[in-house]
């Protein structure tokens, strides 16, 4: 399914995006686009589809040719402070926010969103497989967050946050029974299946 420009027609549009939601560990990264009316790329879909070397090729290009573009990071301490649904939204309004350009018109992946200043939304399930600017905002957001999940493994290479990019895998779980959590493990996540009491 090819991906379309926009949602309306007419107006200036940004898409916005996360990445990080159901890790373990390390922030929320969200990321706002908007993109030309004839902004096209041969290997932009949802970054979920995509290998990590197309996410590196596209990136610079998106940031290249986007209209304007803003990524927000918020912290693990903020998300157990305020919960991962609502970190979320706040890392999407904080990228919209770093627009150079406002928005008269925000397409938000997924189906939860807060109004953003007083500009209409529109919340669309699987948006960035269906949306231009969305799928951009999905590969801006997962490869920074991935940059930065990178930077963290050099601290602490045995929970192999370099390969499974603080998700929870077998191997990120196995970690955190040998060596605890860090600093940077989301402490109201339920870390292990078997909720052990963790020394924090």
């Amino acid at each position: 399914m090819s991906l379309k420009n926009f949602y309306l027609k007419n107006v200036v549009e940004a898409g916005t995006d996360e990445a990080g939601r159901g890790c373990l560990c390390g922030p929320v990264v969200a990321a706002a686009v908007i993109l030309p009316a004839n902004f096209e790329h041969p290997l932009l879909n949802d970054s979920k589809q995509l290998t990590t070397k197309q996410r590196e090729q596209l990136r610079p290009f998106i940031e290249k040719n986007a209209v304007s573009f803003g990524v927000s990071f918020i912290s693990e301490n903020t998300i157990d402070e305020i919960n991962i649904l609502q970190a979320s939204i706040l890392a999407m309004h904080k990228a919209i926010e770093k627009l150079k350009i406002t928005p008269e018109h925000i397409i938000v992946d997924g189906n939860k969103f807060k109004q953003y200043k007083n500009i209409l939304h529109t919340t669309i399930v699987k948006g960035d497989a269906k949306f231009m600017s969305i799928a951009a905002a999905s590969v801006l957001a997962k490869t920074y967050r991935d940059d930065f999940m990178q930077k963290l493994d050099d601290e602490f290479p045995h929970y192999f946050w370099k390969k499974n990019k603080g998700y929870p895998t077998k191997q990120h779980r196995d970690a955190i029974r040998k060596f605890g959590i860090t600093s940077y493990h989301r402490k109201t996540f339920r870390l292990l299946p078997e909720q052990l009491k963790l020394d924090l």
